[in-house]
């Protein structure tokens, strides 16, 4: 969860996200990151596919990011991104490839590899995605 100072700019954020899809003509999941700053949304990084923060969206939700994306670009209805379970993503960096079984092995983590032949310290070589149900408080 995002904390007060994002979600104070979250309207902003959309609103020049918005102007740019539109500037663009774009069909598909595009994915501006903002940082938020106490002057507002400062945009950092436009990616026209899929962001990494959505891959938890994968394991959580009735319709990924993936799949919504693939449904736009066909011109198919979108499906539902409502969450069914909390997820907690964490990135596999570098080559410690025991320290990765063990944390697949954990009930409820879904493992997801990038299929890199070459492992070095300091390359994301895949996520793990931790779900639980969701809480309701």
């Amino acid at each position: 969860p995002a904390g007060a100072l994002v979600e104070a700019q979250v309207p902003a954020a959309r609103e020049l996200a918005t102007k740019v899809a539109d500037a663009l003509g774009y069909v598909g999941v595009l994915t501006l990151e903002f940082f938020a700053t106490r002057d507002g949304p400062v945009f950092n990084e436009m990616a026209p596919r899929v962001h990494n923060s959505g891959h938890w969206t994968e394991a959580a939700c009735h319709c990924s990011q993936f799949e919504n994306h693939m449904r736009a670009v066909a011109g198919l209805p979108l499906g539902s991104t409502l969450r069914h379970s909390d997820a907690v993503m964490h990135n596999l960096i570098g080559t410690d490839v025991e320290d990765w079984r063990r944390l697949a092995a954990e009930e409820g983590t879904v493992l997801h590899l990038y299929g890199k032949r070459d492992q070095r310290d300091g390359r994301k070589m895949g996520h793990l995605t931790r779900v639980a149900p969701l809480s309701r408080s």
